[in-house]
């Protein structure tokens, strides 16, 4: 171990004030910590246990792979740790893991704690509702229960535009995406209400597809960015890199096309969702701007 790395890393902790340097812990551990998302379809989600795969953890990889390069440990211990919308900031913060790439909104109010790499999707919230409810928009849910994930910005959306329209929703909060999906398979919901993306790709791996189905306007357009640790633009630009060079090679519409196109794990279904006009944009113009 270089002893200039062994002292940045420890001057690091030792200031929580100055700036992060996360290659430097990195290289001074031989350690990088990933994080995914067990149920977040197609972006960051388990085939088997302990074995995450999705869209963005082939950007985590392609992550991964540079910091080997640019460290020379080709040999570096890469480990993957499960997060969930309310312990990933946490996390992020308090340098458990390194990265979280899954499906999590870029936004102002996030960027206080955490920093985000360049957007790599852009999504809205809308419904997951059964066919047979005869729920086609945010109008046919007064009274009734909707379910959403905790620590999501859906959370936040929803109650104010429930609170604007007076609908009288009762939300339920569940854990995780896959719990949502739960109560309204088992009609303790009506529906459940989160970015529309993850909404399709539960619905391609429930148990029963077709009598599910993916409803509603969207409340807003928000994009989805890698979270990375706060003040260490050394890190950011390493990520950026990645990105935007995935971009411009053509790399990252092919990723794109084999999990929103093509037939996924674990049924083989595809999601059949063609790219945005905001990412094919964003694509031209990388840009990391966050929701308001």
């Amino acid at each position: 171990m270089k002893l200039s790395v062994l002292m940045a890393a420890v001057l690091l902790t030792a200031t929580g004030a100055q700036a992060a340097d996360t290659l430097a812990k990195v290289a001074a551990s031989n350690k990088i910590t990933m994080a995914y998302r067990e149920s977040s379809v197609p972006f960051s989600y388990l085939e088997g246990p302990s074995k995450p795969i999705g869209f963005s953890v082939e950007l985590s990889n392609a992550i991964v792979a540079e910091v080997k390069k640019k460290l020379n440990k080709p040999n570096l211990e890469v480990a993957w740790m499960a997060v969930t919308s309310q312990n990933r900031i946490p996390l992020l913060s308090n340098g458990t893991i390194d990265v979280e790439c899954g499906s999590t909104t870029n936004n102002t109010a996030r960027a206080k704690d955490v920093a985000f790499a360049i957007n790599h999707f852009y999504t809205g919230t809308r419904l997951l509702v059964k066919k047979a409810s005869g729920i086609k928009n945010y109008a046919d849910l007064k009274g009734k229960q909707v379910a959403i994930t905790t620590g999501t910005t859906n959370m936040l959306v929803v109650r104010k535009y429930n609170e604007e329209k007076k609908l009288d929703i009762d939300i339920l909060s569940a854990k995780d995406h896959a719990d949502a999906l739960l109560l309204v398979e088992s009609d303790r919901a009506a529906a459940f209400a989160m970015d529309d993306i993850l909404l399709y790709g539960l619905r391609s791996n429930s148990k029963a597809p077709a009598d599910l189905e993916v409803v509603g306007d969207a409340l807003q357009v928000e994009p989805y960015a890698c979270m990375l640790p706060k003040d260490d633009p050394q890190f950011k630009a390493l990520v950026d890199g990645v990105i935007t060079g995935m971009m411009k090679s053509g790399e990252f519409e092919k990723l794109y096309n084999k999990w929103f196109l093509g037939p996924i794990p674990p049924k083989g279904l595809p999601i059949g969702l063609p790219m945005s006009q905001e990412l094919k944009d964003n694509i031209k113009t990388p840009s990391d701007k966050p929701a308001t």
